[in-house]
């Protein structure tokens, strides 16, 4: 079955799914005078091979966010929300997107398998976010899923500091569920952090306040793109 997301993500020189989300999670607004159009016009222009759309209320998204911007990019869509049954996955699949996230730590693990099935059903890829080896050991299908590490911390409402360390440490775990799409999600804050995940077999990473609040997104990938370059010895890539 043809897999946009993974597809495109695969293919992509630089694998950075670049966020659209309108607060963060202590409330402040994060598109500003830019706007959901030119935010993703930004996004496509620093050559983003997908898009991933907040819609959870937390973060103040609506479904009417994830329509906008599918009816203004024609790249793959992932739905980032706290999906816990099948007509939210069909809902999902109505509003154009290509992936939905499903959270292990929210989702006992019967359930999980269901909603992961059921999303493939639809041709939804599973992106299932875990936080620990517990809930890397849910996952079912990881090789037609993408498994993604949240370096941040959801039962505090992300208001915590990120980890990333928790995305190296929980590499090899994510492996064993056979995903060939590991990503790192959450709280990547520089090129050099993203460089060093990237060179570390990350086959993507995920990054929204960051990328919508630094003033020159062409500058941060450019940055990006020569820390990958730079010999791996501890001093050139953070």
């Amino acid at each position: 079955m043809n897999a946009p997301f993974t597809d495109a993500l695969a293919a992509s020189a630089r694998p950075l799914i670049m966020e659209v989300k309108l607060r963060d999670a202590a409330g402040r607004e994060l598109l500003g005078a830019r706007g959901v159009a030119e935010t993703v016009e930004r996004f496509e222009a620093a050559g983003a091979p997908c898009l991933s759309v907040v819609t959870g209320r937390w973060f103040g998204g609506t479904e009417g966010l994830l329509a906008e911007v599918a009816a203004r990019t024609s790249l793959p869509l992932l739905r980032k929300d706290f999906v816990t049954n099948r007509r939210q996955l069909e809902r999902t699949r109505e509003l154009g997107a290509s992936a939905v996230l499903l959270t292990a730590k929210l989702l006992p693990g019967g359930v999980l398998a269901r909603l992961t099935d059921h999303a493939l059903e639809l041709g939804l890829t599973p992106f299932v976010e875990v936080a620990d080896e517990a809930d890397a050991a849910l996952v079912t299908r990881g090789p037609e899923c993408v498994v993604a590490i949240n370096n941040k911390d959801i039962t505090t409402r992300e208001r915590l500091p990120p980890n990333p360390t928790r995305s190296r440490a929980l590499l090899p775990a994510v492996r064993s569920t056979g995903t060939h799409y590991p990503v790192s999600a959450s709280g990547i804050d520089t090129p050099s952090t993203a460089a060093h995940l990237l060179n570390e077999g990350f086959t993507g990473l995920l990054i929204g306040t960051e990328l919508l609040r630094t003033p020159d997104l062409t500058t941060w990938c450019t940055e990006l793109d020569t820390a990958r370059r730079a010999p791996a010895d501890g001093r050139s890539t953070g």
